[in-house]
Parts: structure tokens; sequence; C-alpha cells
């Protein structure tokens, strides 16, 4: 009998939340904001921000790009290109498909995760300081979403002398001319 209260408790406590989350998820939607970014033509305009609760996020990403993406995890590091280097093309941002980096800006860091010395438009990436880990690193969000996708290191090649060292799960590749 205990046994069935309890199990009805749970039942009602997750149907509430659930609940919750739905609410949670209309209000989340209603907000507009815009942001500035660069498209893939070259063209700078105001976009609608992609504003979503972790529900909707969970939906449409597989755990561990959630992990990455949202929750601001790594990924391990890879010896492996996310695109061979021979190819030519645009990396997008696995959440809201903004462009991001191009194979131009690509190069090898032999840090096991794909780097790069400079992001498609400045508009299209910000950074704001990650003081996680016991360090104080400067994280690089995607403008559009605010999907995690790495960290950018002062220690790059020429002409920017920066290392833009991304997750592998944060960003997706598309062969194009550029």
């Amino acid at each position: 009998m205990k046994s069935k209260i309890i199990k009805s408790k749970r039942t009602k406590s997750k149907r509430i939340k659930k609940e919750r989350d739905i609410k949670k998820t209309k209000k989340i939607s209603n907000i507009m904001v815009n942001v500035l970014v660069t498209l893939e033509s070259g063209v700078t305009k105001k976009v609608r921000k992609v504003i979503k609760s972790d529900l909707e996020w969970g939906k449409i990403l597989t755990p561990h790009e959630f992990e990455i993406t949202r929750r601001k995890g790594t990924d391990k590091p890879r010896f492996e290109n996310l695109s061979d280097g021979s190819k030519v093309g645009i990396y997008y941002c696995k959440c809201c498909n903004l462009p991001l980096f191009t194979s131009k800006a690509k190069y090898e860091s032999n840090t096991g995760w794909p780097s790069f010395y400079e992001p498609f438009s400045k508009n299209n990436v910000k950074n704001v300081k990650d003081y996680s880990q016991n360090m104080i690193r400067d994280e690089v969000l995607c403008t559009r979403c605010d999907a995690h996708l790495g960290h950018v290191f002062k220690d790059g090649p020429p002409p920017t002398g920066l290392r833009y060292c991304m997750n592998y799960e944060s960003l997706s590749f598309k062969e194009k001319r550029i």
C-alpha cells in the first residue's frame, strides 16, 4: 500500500515538474532579442537570438552535444580532423547553424582540439571570463544562441596570435567555396 502511495506521489511530482518546464519554455520562447551577426554572404545584420529552454535543447541535441554546448562541458582531446585539411568550407554552430570559423583559419595546434586563429566574424562569437577549474580563461560562446564553443588563448600563430580552441561537438562542417 505504501509503495503505491509513494509511486503516485513520484508520478504526480514528475507531472508537475514537466508542466512547470513547459510553462517556463513558453515564457522563454516569447522573449524577443536581436543580435548583430555576419551571415555566410558577408552581410552583417540583426537577427533574432535563439532562446530555448533546456527541455527544448535536449530534444534537438544528443546528450553529449547538450553537455558540451549547454552545460559548458569539454570534449576529450582527439587527434583526428573535424574535416580533413584538404577540404574547404565553413564551421557552423551545432545549435543554431551560425557560421563561426572557416577552413582558411584552421591550423594544427597539436592540442587534440580543432584550432583556428580567427573567427568567421567577430560578430558571431563572444568572449566571457571563465573562472572554472581554478583557472582564468576566455570562454568563447556563439553570439546567436550562447552555445559554449571552447576557449581562446593568446598563444596562436600569426597574424592574430590567437588560438580558438574549440570542442568537436559544438561545431559542424560543410564543404563550401569561400
